[in-house]
């Protein structure tokens, strides 16, 4: 009886890291294809260092999703110019849609190396600083910006006015590199090309780090830096200026402090984006559940049900024919008994968990695949409310994924890692 069980607990944890690893799989395929990770960071980004984006959105997705989110609610005020939306997404809309097929956050790829001196700072083109900026010069053209070439020590009376003015530095988008881009310029020699665009998906703190203090000292030092981040109203400039009063002006410690940041802001950022994709693994997990029809309860009774055949062929030896009367209803009538039984063990509960696909194959006499459209039973069976619970049951195992059920099947079977240059006890 314990060897039941035993083998019931393997055949479902066996076939749910086939299932999960089957998730997982169609999970990075949809990951890697759309550049969701690389996407998600750079929309981090985008946030942090350019800020908000307008509010308005410029692609079909975009003005689609924002029609969806206010059907039902009451028609609100539109907020100040200085309010934007996030590039990260905020729900399952976001994350189904916005983030896979909305306006791409990611800076467009180059084949050059990192330049020798890098463009000035500029507002991000689709940023809320950039439109301000465009409201600014259109209600009062004469306060255009000076040439960035042009600095303080240089200017005249009326420029020395704009030069100290809060959006001094701030620079049109088509004068310069928003701070988003400048960091991606030091990074592109590790950088390879996807439809376009950059397809860095992870950058190391300490890099991060030197990248910033590449952009001060380009920039005219880090205090010039915080100046125009703050005239940018970036997020970017209240942690910045916090690590340089914590490093009292030291630039080594100023460098620590911001890889510091940097790593505790992907951590943060980390679980944010496993919270986002365990939505998407519990939609593969249903979709998947639906297509092999799989239910668990059934699964496992059919399991304990093999073994009990298998107990009254093992007695067929002593109690004779009449040992195979469960096996009957598994059997065509007029049927070879011996021939069932073949068939009937030759085919185990953990195979026919698969055979109730919509498409099911089978390998015939001559050894060919048989191929055959089972699509009305597979419905059937798919609206039976009696497999509801088994379907459930296997969408929740699924949640838990391939490195759980695979640690299980270990602890279950006995199986051992054995490591390199260890010792048999």
């Amino acid at each position: 009886m314990i060897s039941y069980y035993a083998d019931l607990a393997i055949g479902l944890v066996l076939a749910f890291l086939l299932l999960s690893l089957l998730v997982s799989g169609i999970n990075e395929g949809i990951v890697r294809l759309l550049g969701i990770r690389s996407k998600f960071l750079w929309a981090y980004l985008r946030d942090t260092l350019d800020g908000a984006e307008t509010a308005d959105g410029t692609t079909k997705v975009d003005r689609a999703l924002d029609a969806l989110q206010r059907v039902g609610r009451e028609p609100t005020r539109e907020g100040p110019l200085e309010e934007g939306r996030s590039r990260l997404p905020a729900g399952l809309m976001g994350v189904f849609a916005r983030l896979p097929f909305g306006r791409d956050p990611r800076p467009a790829f180059s084949r050059q190396p990192p330049p020798v001196e890098s463009p000035p700072l500029a507002a991000a083109a689709d940023s809320v600083a950039a439109e301000r900026m465009t409201a600014d010069s259109t209600a009062n053209p004469s306060s255009s910006p000076v040439d960035p070439a042009h600095g303080a020590e240089q200017a005249d009376p009326g420029e020395a006015v704009v030069l100290t003015s809060d959006t001094s530095a701030v620079l049109p988008p088509d004068q310069g590199k928003s701070m988003a881009e400048l960091l991606h310029e030091r990074l592109q020699e590790i950088d390879h090309a996807k439809r376009g665009r950059t397809s860095i998906a992870d950058i190391p703190p300490a890099r991060f780090a030197v990248a910033v203090l590449e952009i001060a000292t380009q920039h005219g030092g880090v205090e010039r830096l915080m100046r125009d981040l703050d005239a940018l109203k970036s997020p970017f400039y209240r942690p910045l200026q916090a690590v340089w009063d914590r490093a009292s002006h030291d630039l080594e410690a100023f460098r620590r402090g911001v890889e510091d940041w940097f790593d505790g802001e992907m951590e943060r950022l980390s679980l944010l984006y496993r919270r986002y994709v365990r939505w998407v693994l519990v939609a593969l997990g249903l979709v998947v559940t639906m297509v092999f029809s799989m239910d668990s309860l059934e699964y496992g009774k059919s399991l304990l049900r093999d073994n009990a055949y298998r107990s009254a062929v093992t007695a067929f030896g002593q109690s004779g024919p009449q040992a195979l009367e469960p096996l009957r209803e598994q059997c065509e009538p007029g049927q070879d008994p011996y021939a069932c039984v073949t068939d009937v063990l030759s085919t185990p509960a953990f195979v026919k968990i698969f055979s109730h696909a919509p498409v099911n194959v089978t390998m015939d006499a001559s050894g060919g695949p048989d191929w055959a459209w089972r699509g009305g039973d597979w419905w059937e069976r798919l609206i039976s409310p009696g497999h509801w619970p088994g379907y459930l049951v296997t969408v929740l195992a699924l949640l838990f994924g391939a490195p759980f059920w695979w640690d299980i099947l270990r602890r279950v079977s006995g199986l051992r890692t054995r490591t390199f240059g260890s010792t048999p006890s």
